[in-house]
């Protein structure tokens, strides 16, 4: 595989020659992402059209996601990282701890049209004044639920979580105990007490400016003991069920597919992957975020879904903006990657993909969903790798009954707090 895709790079990267290197500027460059193959194919594309336009030569360096992330931190070491590269959001405080990570790229800002993205998508990709990367797409959790199921049961499409533990007994009685309205295990359901936690406090999990859980013991016990009572009330299977089933993703489990499984809780990016495995006939649709009452926040949990950023090392790195703004900005390239990295953050990339009618209306709707919301903003610090395997053993542990969630809670934001220590 690896000789495969080293020969697919080499071939790609003599394909990417430009019409002409007499220019002075020419540049010879590298790029580096991950992804599935229809990205692998856009993004050449898109990079013969970026690199003709200024004559520069850019080899690309693709690979899956597995693995991805080891390969960037070794080559980050070496020094040998590409000039331009795809970085996923959760890394910056790996490897730009001070912001010295990577360029700079606000120096180059007569070359990168930064009009294009909001502020709060800039300040995404700012670490300590520093804008080490640019928010290619925007991604969030969005409710998701099965229209057609929810009808036959006769309940409506839940507004509120009362609204979806309310469901649980009804379509278990007019469509049998196999129904479920709701479902929730590892990350979802981690995910899950994260939203409703943020709704009650106002407060996400980690508090940028001290990098320390922001929840008390007894607001993260009450999010934990919510999960529980949404498998006792039967609203989702419980974490020892889904585990015994194989801990299937959702887009392979065949009770999803049938409409057993009514409802999720999904990146908006994911509508497609988890709309095609569904029987035919059945309709799923996105929905505002389910709501306490007296919430302080809707808590919506939204991110750059990756990052372009550029080698602090980059022997050229004006040449590297150029190919950069070229490929987030202009209508051609725009119109070539479509929506294969989610639906663009620039404005003009979008409003591209819109008038070609290259985004489907409820891909359009589902994004709109995570748009909307208000939430106090969230630290890429949750998704490190320390965080999240403290969260998801002791959750899990509680889930399995062996310990309080007074307990688990205690645990948790301890041992998060200590991960977390200097960073």
């Amino acid at each position: 595989m690896k000789t495969l895709i080293m020969t697919a790079a080499l071939f790609a990267a003599t394909s990417l020659s430009p019409l002409s290197l007499s220019t002075a500027s020419a540049a010879n460059l590298r790029m580096s992402w991950w992804g599935s193959d229809d990205r692998h194919i856009a993004t050449q594309e898109a990079l013969k059209i970026c690199g003709a336009k200024f004559g520069h030569t850019i080899a690309p360096e693709f690979t899956g996601f597995q693995g991805h992330q080891e390969k960037v931190a070794t080559q980050l070491a070496g020094r040998t990282e590409a000039d331009i590269m795809q970085i996923n959001w959760p890394w910056l405080p790996l490897f730009s701890k001070s912001g010295d990570g990577f360029a700079d790229l606000n120096q180059f800002k007569d070359i990168i049209d930064l009009s294009q993205w909001s502020k709060s998508d800039l300040d995404d990709g700012t670490v300590k004044g520093k804008l080490n990367g640019i928010s290619v797409s925007t991604t969030g959790r969005v409710f998701m639920f099965n229209k057609t199921t929810y009808d036959k049961a006769g309940v409506p499409i839940p507004k509120t979580w009362d609204d979806l533990i309310a469901a649980a007994p009804v379509m278990k009685e007019k469509l049998g105990k196999e129904y479920f309205p709701f479902e929730g295990a590892a990350l979802d359901a981690r995910l899950v007490v994260v939203l409703r936690t943020t709704q009650k406090t106002g407060k996400d999990l980690i508090d940028p400016a001290t990098n320390k859980v922001a929840w008390t013991q007894a607001e993260l016990a009450e999010g934990l003991k919510f999960y529980q009572t949404l498998v006792d009330k039967g609203v989702i299977e419980s974490w020892k069920t889904v585990a015994a089933g194989g801990n299937k993703p959702l887009h392979e489990n065949q009770k999803w597919a049938k409409g057993q499984i009514a409802g999720t809780y999904q990146w908006d990016s994911t509508y497609g992957k988890i709309a095609t495995p569904m029987e035919k006939g059945q309709e799923l649709v996105p929905v505002k975020l389910l709501t306490i009452e007296g919430a302080k926040t809707d808590g919506v949990y939204r991110k750059p879904s990756m990052l372009f950023s550029i080698s602090k090392n980059s022997k050229d790195p004006k040449a590297a903006a150029q190919v950069l703004n070229c490929l987030l900005n202009d209508p051609e390239a725009a119109k070539i990657l479509g929506a294969t990295r989610g639906i663009p953050s620039s404005k003009v990339a979008l409003d591209t993909l819109n008038k070609e009618g290259k985004v489907k209306p409820v891909q359009l709707e589902a994004y709109k969903r995570v748009m909307e919301p208000t939430s106090p903003g969230v630290s890429p610090l949750n998704e490190h790798p320390r965080v999240t395997e403290v969260f998801d053993t002791n959750f899990e542990a509680y889930a399995y009954g062996q310990q309080s969630a007074e307990d688990t809670a205690e645990e948790i934001i301890a041992g998060i707090n200590d991960a977390l220590t200097g960073i």
